[in-house]
């Protein structure tokens, strides 16, 4: 399965709410912090909401 690579590029000061809370939903939380994840529709739709916020990389 594939999996999606996401790192956090910008802060999470002055976002809103729900975008703070979707960061750390999905493992992040400081600048330059990784998290490996399932590319599945959740993930995606997550990363949909912060896509000013961070870097998304497929992996095989």
């Amino acid at each position: 399965m594939a999996e999606l690579v996401v790192t956090q590029i910008r802060s999470a000061i002055g976002a809103k709410p729900k975008q703070r809370g979707t960061l750390r939903a999905l493992g992040l939380g400081r600048i330059g912090r990784t998290n490996t994840l399932p590319d599945r529709p959740e993930i995606r739709g997550m990363l949909a909401r912060v896509p000013h916020l961070v870097t998304v990389e497929e992996t095989s």
